[in-house]
């Protein structure tokens, strides 16, 4: 029975992954050392690359009415597979559709068999 659970689980995440239309690469801010120099600091690591996903955009509630504009404010919400950890305050960068845009991971995700969910927000900067 437990192989029979395991295929059909194997089956719903090829699927899911056949929904697809993007590709993503993650970076993370670090510590690193030179090794020339031998002198530690921050900077950017990619630790994955091309990595099938795809993008799903919600509006979320009503529009709110401002002094100047009504704004309306939108859920920005990753799929992936769920072997890929991706930690918090990673920059992910996502293609779909011919467009390249600049997230970070603005939730912890939410992992399934499947597939896992990563809640988005626009890349404003390494905190």
């Amino acid at each position: 029975m437990v192989g029979a659970m395991e295929a059909v689980r194997k089956a719903a995440g090829k699927a899911l992954e056949n929904t697809y239309e993007g590709v993503c690469t993650i970076v993370e801010y670090r510590l690193v050392k030179d090794e020339k120099t031998r002198l530690s600091g921050e900077k950017e690591v990619t630790v994955a690359r091309d990595l099938p996903c795809r993008l799903s955009f919600e509006k979320i509630g009503a529009a709110v009415q401002t002094e100047t504009a009504a704004v309306v404010s939108q859920g920005i919400k990753l799929f992936l597979s769920p072997e890929t950890e991706i930690k918090g305050n990673s920059k992910i960068i996502v293609t779909q559709n011919g467009v390249t845009e600049i997230y970070s991971a603005s939730s912890k995700p939410a992992v399934y068999p499947t597939h896992q969910e990563i809640m988005l927000a626009l890349f404003r900067g390494w905190a």
